[in-house]
């Protein structure tokens, strides 16, 4: 036999996090930020793509990779960002900023050091590989989906594998 008397219980490790993810999207889901109507159809012909992802990740290979053997005409535009971390959300938001001022709808222009009459950015890709809960914690960040929603262009997030959820 064996008693047990417990005085209190507190969730830890994943159930925390797991917990501010819910109540975080549905603070931004009574807001409208998922409506399927903020979608906007991807340009057939983009003439330029945006990159947001680290330097170091897989995903950036596997992306470039994929654009050159598909899409080798298309210039790509990276901005890079830490994608894990703490400085991850405020990077994410920085590199997005910076790239949404290459858009039409800017005016487009260059990302510090490029030509000024670069193509503008009409599609943006914020990609990074899977991980734990922590691992992709930073694209749970309320500013870094605001950010997202601000976009002039249509923005595609590859993040995580299929096991993956994020805001």
């Amino acid at each position: 036999d064996l008693q047990l008397i417990v005085e209190s219980m507190q969730r830890v490790g994943q159930g925390a996090l797991f917990e501010q993810f819910l109540r975080l999207k549905a603070k931004l889901e009574s807001e409208g930020l998922f409506e399927a109507t903020r979608k906007r159809p991807l340009p057939l012909m983009p003439r330029a793509i945006g990159v947001v992802t680290s330097l170091g990740a897989a995903a950036l290979h596997d992306v470039m990779t994929a654009l050159q053997r598909r899409v080798p005409h298309i210039p790509v535009v990276v901005a890079p960002a830490a994608v894990q971390g703490v400085a991850a959300p405020a990077e994410i938001v920085g590199a997005l900023s910076a790239l949404y001022r290459l858009t039409p709808a800017e005016g487009g222009g260059s990302l510090g050091g490029g030509a000024a009459d670069a193509a503008p950015v009409d599609l943006i890709l914020l990609v990074r590989g899977g991980g734990s809960i922590e691992d992709l914690w930073s694209f749970n960040d309320e500013l870094v989906a605001r950010t997202l929603v601000q976009s002039p262009v249509p923005v595609i997030c590859g993040v995580g594998h299929e096991t993956d959820f994020t805001i």
